[in-house]
C-alpha cells in the first residue's frame, strides 16, 4: 500500500460527499456507505490528489484494484497516480468498475486498454417502472404482489431504530437458514448488512420492512446515489413467503422514492440466478462498467 493513503473511515465520509455532489460518475460502488460497510471485504484506501479523490481496493484473496478518480481536477493525472501506485506495490494493476462515459472522457485507446465487465455492470429502473408495474412485461410482478396481499395481513414501516434491532434479528435469522458460517461471501455480506444497521443514522440510509404476525419477514435499505438516482444495497425477505420480495421492492420504492426519477439495484455478479430476476424487471437502462489495464 502506498503510505499516502489510509483506511476508511466513518469520520471520513463528508470529505467524500464533497467530490460525489460535483462528480459523480453513477456507479453503484462509488458511494460512502458501499465503501464503508463492505471495508472489511475490500479493504479500501484512499487519498486526495490533484483535485481528485482516488480509492485503492486490497480485497484480501484477490488482486487489488483501483476505482475510477473522482472530482473536477486532472483526471488523466489522477489516472498515472493510481496506475504508479499499484505498481510501485509490484501488482498488476488496473482500474475496475469504469463506466463507460469515463472511459470515453478520459481513457486513452494508444496507451490503455479495457474488457467490458458485464457481471459488475449496473440495472437500473425508472422508479415509475417499479411502483406501477403497468404493462404486460411486468404483469407477472404485479400478480405476485396482488397474491401476497391477499393472502397475507402484513404492515409496511419505514426504517427507524426500533425497526433496525428487529431486522438484525431476522439478518440472523437468515444467515443461519443459509448457514453463512460455510460460506465466505455470505460472511461478508452479514457483516456490510450488521455495519449499515449499526450505523443507519450516522450513515444517513432509508431503510423500509414488512412485518406480518409483528415480526419482520423482509426488509429493504438504501441511499441517494445522485441527484436523479437511489441505490438499493440490501434487499432480504423470508424466502418461504411467496411474493414477498417483490412486495418490499414495490413498497419500498413507493414509500422512501417516489420523488427520485431512476432506481440503481447494482450488478448481477455473474450469478444466473440474480441475473434472471434483475433482467425480470425490464431495466430502462445498464451502467456498462469496464477493466482499464495499461498497455
Amino acid at each position: 500500500m502506498t503510505d499516502l493513503f489510509k483506511p476508511i473511515e466513518l469520520s471520513d465520509r463528508e470529505i467524500f460527499f464533497k467530490y460525489f455532489k460535483v462528480d459523480h460518475p453513477g456507479i453503484s460502488e462509488l458511494s460512502f456507505t458501499n465503501l464503508f460497510v463492505w471495508r472489511n471485504r475490500y479493504r479500501p484506501v484512499w487519498t486526495q490528489h490533484g483535485g481528485c479523490l482516488l480509492i485503492l481496493c486490497y480485497p484480501e484473496g484477490d488482486t487489488p484494484f483501483a476505482l475510477p478518480p473522482v472530482g473536477l481536477g486532472d483526471k488523466p493525472a489522477a489516472i498515472e497516480y493510481l496506475f504508479n501506485a499499484l505498481e510501485k506495490s509490484g501488482l498488476q494493476a488496473k482500474i475496475c468498475r469504469v463506466p463507460e462515459a469515463f472511459i470515453n472522457a478520459y481513457i486513452d485507446p494508444d496507451r490503455f486498454t479495457w474488457i467490458a465487465d458485464r457481471d459488475n455492470s449496473d440495472y437500473v429502473y425508472t422508479t415509475l417502472d417499479l411502483i406501477e408495474l403497468s404493462g404486460n412485461r411486468l404483469h407477472k410482478k404485479k400478480n405476485h404482489i396482488n397474491q401476497f396481499k391477499r393472502n397475507n395481513s402484513f404492515e409496511y414501516r419505514p426504517m427507524d431504530l426500533e425497526a433496525v434491532e428487529c431486522v438484525v434479528e431476522m439478518q440472523e435469522e437468515w444467515c443461519q437458514l443459509k448457514a453463512c458460517v460455510e460460506n465466505q461471501e455470505l460472511m461478508s455480506e452479514d457483516y456490510a448488512i450488521k455495519e449499515s444497521l449499526t450505523h443507519f443514522e450516522e450513515l444517513e440510509m432509508k431503510g423500509g420492512v414488512i412485518l406480518i404476525n409483528k415480526r419482520v419477514e423482509a426488509f429493504s435499505m438504501g441511499e441517494l446515489l445522485t441527484q436523479d438516482t437511489a441505490v438499493i444495497h440490501f434487499e432480504k425477505a423470508n424466502p418461504n413467503i411467496q411474493g414477498l420480495y417483490a412486495a418490499i421492492n414495490q413498497l419500498f420504492c413507493q414509500n422512501a422514492w417516489s420523488h427520485i426519477a431512476f432506481i440503481n439495484r447494482e450488478q448481477d455478479l455473474g450469478k444466473e440466478g440474480l441475473r434472471r430476476a434483475k433482467e425480470s424487471y425490464r431495466p430502462h437502462h445498464m451502467v456498462n462498467k469496464f477493466t482499464v489495464f495499461r498497455r
